[in-house]
């Protein structure tokens, strides 16, 4: 099936700050043809498409690591964007994500068996009292596009089993999210506890949440703060990048 340059093109209708249509741009047009027609394929929510393509690329004797590169992140960094700016919606990022999802059953495999480092590795809950999670499961299916490795910890989730999760999957981000105002102080709560245990420093916190603010984050001692799905996984690139080499030094 040829791909759909017209179409691809009017994605970019919808990146409107011309930092970002350069830089997605250049993502999509370092891949080929198929890693163009894989990364519109999963932008319009195809997932038989992308994991038709996914094979095809494979079976081609594509790199797995370029594959997710030039088709898979490469898309969903247009979806990314397309919902922070209230082009698209919730179903239509979770129609994204399933396509995601077709395509990384078939790379995530090899990838990890040829030990290929994550961007990083986090755990994600939403706190204790709150059962929400449409927000957490958005930032985690985009997090896991960007390359992260993320483990979610459900609702309801109490400050020792961050603690424990943290542990035991050698995290570098302890990610928490909230809906009701009367939850969020068990963000600080949590925190709190890593503290008591000696293990603030070992990890970098998040938070986000309808509710949740910049100020209110800081209030709780976190690290960062997401307010939409793009600007966690931008935040997290960064404290990741801090944590590790606060490690190195």
């Amino acid at each position: 099936m040829p791909i759909d340059h017209e179409g691809l093109a009017r994605e970019f209708e919808y990146v409107t700050q011309p930092s970002e249509q350069e830089s997605i741009r250049a993502q999509l047009e370092s891949g080929d043809a198929l890693m163009q027609e894989m990364a519109y394929a999963l932008i319009t929510g195809d997932h038989h498409a992308v994991d038709a393509l996914t094979r095809q690329a494979l079976s081609e004797g594509r790199e797995a690591n370029d594959i997710l590169d030039e088709g898979l992140i490469s898309g969903m960094a247009v979806v990314g964007v397309k919902f922070r700016d209230n082009i698209i919606f919730v179903p239509e990022v979770l129609i994204a994500a399933r396509a995601m999802k077709a395509g990384m059953a078939h790379v995530e495999p090899i990838l990890s068996a040829s030990g290929v480092k994550p961007l990083g590795t986090a755990v994600f809950g939403t706190v204790k009292g709150d059962l929400h999670d449409i927000g957490k499961n958005l930032c985690i299916m985009m997090m896991r596009g960007a390359g992260f490795v993320v483990h979610d910890l459900g609702v309801d989730t109490k400050p020792d089993e961050f603690i424990e999760a943290a542990d035991e999957h050698g995290a570098d981000l302890v990610m928490m999210s909230a809906l009701l105002t009367t939850t969020m102080p068990n963000m600080g709560r949590t925190i709190a506890e890593f503290e008591d245990m000696g293990l603030r420093d070992e990890y970098k916190f998040m938070t986000g949440g309808a509710s949740v603010t910049q100020e209110f984050s800081d209030d709780m001692g976190a690290d960062g703060y997401g307010d939409n799905a793009i600007a966690c996984v931008e935040k997290a690139k960064e404290l990741v990048g801090l944590a590790r080499a606060a490690r190195a030094g």
